[in-house]
């Protein structure tokens, strides 16, 4: 907002004398209680790629039993004060106004907090990642499902629903530009919050929606969408990360490294019991636990690591020129903002191997009822015949998509058969594009897959 320069001398001695006096609950102690300090967390609770510096973070009580020990040494009370938001822009913002010690968030994101905080001299730093995915698979474009959109090039001329700023906009607007499409003049862009445009896509007032984990997933596990466009055919990473405000960060050093051990201990726990964790952030979010594994599960679309990637740092740069072009920053020094240092020190010796680590080879995975693990197969067609053989009992079966390998929904995908190969595919327009390059290769359903690979 633009403020008037006409200022008494008086304000500005008033306002200059306000900014100097510590914000309470901040990484400060409190005004009269000066043996307790609070660390203020912002997170969101449903972007289910942050969960393990948010939502499971929060559950497991990681963080506070690490301050309760601080807290011991030191003589001085700990208390964490999380909060929730649907996106970033509200975290950054009451990062910039000093209100938010840490705050995780996507990679389209967290450019913006950077950039903010430089301009408003409230720099923050970021510090260590959530949840990635080397191809950009975190982000998908849906339509409804009696849609009769098949392929990008029929956005031409329709209403698109997404969040401006977001990762899921930038996904919108490279795909665009891919199939030679003008984002800005060929479609209508609707800036909406995720859950508004789900409802304007079920509506009919959105063609369709380009969205972030894990309205996409969600929306097609409840039938209300079908995936147009997997964000993995970018073939760029995109990620989600961890921010502190560089003044807390040289104060308290030793509560942000408090905060990524707790960090590392989460990201630790998600990864050797998937199932649980994806029950746990269900629980604690409102959405079906077969949707959070979809992303987060053990062979799931995000990979769970707190290391701060080159490949990462790199597609920040290249996101820069994206944001540029909608206005929404102006230069942004990407190495600057990125500050490895605490999470080095914090992870320790295993920092350099497990910054080379990379996921393995995508797998499929068969949820049966009433367990609390599920079965992995190096094939889908080995899943299929699993499946086949266990009707009725089974809870959720991912694939990995033939050419991306972005896991989805088995009974959600399009499936080709291409003699005894049953391949699966995110979008009809994948399938297409494989059935053109390998003639005989047919469409199937999930059904007739089920039949012919039991």
């Amino acid at each position: 907002m633009k403020r008037t320069r006409k200022r008494t001398s008086l304000t500005a001695v008033l306002a200059a004398a306000l900014l100097s006096i510590p914000l309470a609950g901040c990484g400060g102690a409190r005004a009269g209680d000066p043996g307790t300090v609070t660390v203020t967390i912002g997170y969101q609770s449903k972007t289910i790629n942050t969960v393990t510096a948010g939502t499971l973070l929060r559950s497991l009580g990681y963080f506070e039993r690490e301050l309760a020990a601080r807290g011991e040494r030191e003589g001085v009370t700990y208390k964490v004060k999380w909060q929730d938001y649907a996106t970033g822009a509200p975290i950054t913002a009451q990062m910039t106004a000093g209100k938010i010690d840490i705050g995780s968030m996507g990679d389209f994101p967290l450019l913006i907090n950077a950039a903010r905080g430089t301009q408003l001299n409230r720099p923050t730093k970021l510090v260590s990642v959530t949840g990635y995915n080397l191809r950009g698979g975190l982000n998908t474009i849906v339509t409804g499902t009696g849609s009769k959109l098949s392929a990008l090039k029929d956005l031409r001329g329709k209403k698109v629903s997404t969040s401006v700023g977001s990762a899921a906009d930038g996904t919108l607007v490279r795909a665009l530009r891919q199939a030679d499409i003008d984002p800005e003049k060929d479609i209508r862009k609707l800036n909406q919050q995720p859950a508004v445009g789900a409802s304007a896509l079920q509506a009919g007032s959105a063609d369709a929606l380009s969205q972030f984990v894990a309205w996409p997933g969600l929306l097609a596990f409840q039938d209300r969408a079908r995936a147009l466009y997997d964000g993995a055919e970018l073939d760029l990473p995109t990620f989600h990360g961890v921010t502190a405000r560089e003044d807390f960060a040289k104060k308290r050093p030793g509560v942000l490294g408090d905060f990524l051990r707790a960090q590392a201990k989460a990201t630790a726990y998600l990864n050797e019991r998937p199932v649980a964790a994806a029950e746990s952030v269900a629980k604690a979010t409102g959405l079906p636990p077969e949707v959070v594994y979809l992303y987060n599960g053990a062979h799931g679309i995000a990979t769970f690591d707190t290391t701060i990637k080159p490949a990462l740092v790199a597609a920040l740069k290249k996101d820069v020129p994206v944001l540029k072009s909608a206005k929404l920053v102006g230069d942004v020094d990407v190495d600057r903002f990125v500050d490895d240092r605490y999470v080095k020190k914090a992870y320790g010796d295993d920092y350099a191997t497990a910054l080379t680590a990379a996921p393995g080879p995508p797998r499929s995975e068969l949820w049966l009822k009433g367990e609390n693990k599920t079965r992995s197969f190096a094939t889908p067609a080995g899943l299929l015949r699993h499946a086949a053989a266990q009707q009725g009992k089974v809870r959720a079966a991912y694939v990995p998509d033939t050419t991306t390998g972005t896991p989805w929904f088995a009974d959600k995908a399009v499936w080709l058969a291409d003699g005894t190969k049953l391949l699966p595919f995110v979008t009809p327009s994948a399938a297409r594009a494989y059935a053109e390059a390998h003639p005989g290769a047919r469409t199937v359903s999930y059904n007739q897959a089920l039949k012919q690979a039991s």
